[in-house]
């Protein structure tokens, strides 16, 4: 445990955790009473995928130019502001509510304006990691934290979401968000970090997009598991999408089996990041980028065609520890690997690849379950995670030819290991 918790030797990081675990916990709360309000308002299927794709298409198009900043710009200060603008988002979705004028069209729209938010937000946090845990040793279990707080979020945060939809209102819920945000920028406002100064490169914002897809090319580790990450985020997560329908319909249920279900996820990627914090260092974690992948292809499967509430949420969990320790295993390998002046650029494109993708699988997979059914869509998405899971396991000789002289230059394999 005491290796587990490494990345908490720093003070940094131990401020911005627990901020940033509040801040997550009211998204989440947020989040799932959006969906349920605008499933109240519309009962529509379609429209849940559109509020899904609403919410994060903005981070397939955006994140780039967010990356580009992380690697020019104060990632703290830039932080701040993206978390002041997603309060103000959460204030003012909680005042039309309350105000009873809330309609369908407002929720999506301010779930554009905040995935805006987000796609500037994500590749800066996840590239900030490392100056708060400057120590390549503690790297890996500050990401798993990381991974922690957004599984403690889903867990938590649609519990208090049911709670909160049963004794008063999505309003109720879209203030705590608000609320949630201020606990975050406190954190940030009393880290004491040297000013990052930014890449000292003066080129143009195309140019340094331009370098970055290039240097991203050209480093294989990249290549073969950013395109993983972005299938299982196309055919597996919009189960959060669809989860309403499963609440509602197949288990007769109201908000709150909605926050049991999401919940169940969450708990799945907390056990998934507990494995991921006790590990020594990276080694070995390609392979497991494969498997994750793969059990949670047959996780959603399952749960798909179930119709017992604890096998439903068993696999759910199930599904929550793949994706999470796919996505973490990625993440710890490229920010082990990667140059630091293009880290932001880089988390970028991993952020595209797993946040981006998820709301055009949302807006797909309501679409497909319009014609098919809820059950048959996320079938289909777990066939199809199973079988890139397996291509990518195919290439992991390729893989490790080319990242094993780079965890030697770094020391991670010690000289003397033999080929």
């Amino acid at each position: 445990m005491k290796h587990s918790l490494r990345a908490f030797r720093h003070r940094n990081y131990r401020l911005f955790f627990f901020g940033q675990s509040l801040s997550v916990i009211g998204s989440w709360t947020q989040q799932i009473a959006m969906s349920w309000l605008v499933y109240r308002l519309s009962g529509s299927a379609w429209l849940l995928g559109v509020t899904g794709f609403a919410g994060q298409i903005a981070i397939l198009l955006f994140a780039p130019f967010g990356g580009i900043w992380a690697d020019r710009l104060d990632r703290r200060r830039l932080l701040i502001v993206t978390q002041g603008l997603a309060m103000l988002q959460g204030f003012a979705l909680a005042g039309l509510t309350y105000a009873g004028l809330v309609e369908v069209w407002h929720v999506i729209v301010m779930a554009t304006l905040l995935g805006i938010v987000m796609a500037f937000d994500t590749p800066v946090r996840q590239s900030f990691t490392s100056e708060m845990v400057p120590s390549k040793q503690d790297l890996p279990s500050a990401i798993a934290f990381n991974a922690a707080m957004q599984n403690g979020g889903r867990m938590i945060g649609p519990t208090i979401a049911g709670i909160l939809l049963t004794v008063s209102s999505e309003a109720f819920c879209f203030l705590v968000n608000g609320v949630s945000k201020l606990a975050v920028i406190a954190s940030l406002a009393m880290m004491a970090v040297v000013p990052y100064a930014g890449s000292p490169t003066k080129a143009r914002i195309w140019a340094s997009f331009k370098e970055g897809v290039t240097y991203a090319w050209d480093l294989v580790p990249v290549r073969l598991l950013l395109p993983l990450i972005a299938l299982t985020s196309f055919m597996v997560t919009p189960y959060l999408t669809l989860m309403p329908i499963f609440a509602a319909e197949v288990f007769t249920g109201g908000a709150h089996t909605l926050g049991f279900l999401i919940s169940g996820a969450g708990l799945g990627g907390i056990v998934g990041m507990i494995y991921l914090a006790s590990r020594r260092d990276v080694r070995g974690l390609a392979r497991w980028v494969a498997f994750a992948a793969a059990l949670a292809g047959a996780a959603i499967i399952g749960f798909a065609y179930s119709r017992r509430l604890p096998l439903s949420l068993f696999l759910i969990t199930v599904t929550g520890f793949g994706i999470i320790v796919m996505a973490n295993s990625t993440s710890q390998i490229l920010q082990t690997i990667v140059d630091d002046d293009k880290r932001g650029r880089v988390m970028s494109f991993f952020v595209m690849a797993f946040l981006g993708m998820q709301p055009v699988g949302s807006l797909a997979a309501g679409a497909l379950a319009s014609w098919v059914g809820a059950t048959h869509t996320l079938a289909l998405g777990g066939v199809c995670t199973i079988i890139g899971a397996y291509m990518l396991w195919r290439k992991l000789p390729l893989l490790r030819r080319h990242i094993r002289p780079i965890y030697l230059r770094l020391g991670i394999i010690p000289e003397q290991a033999g080929p």
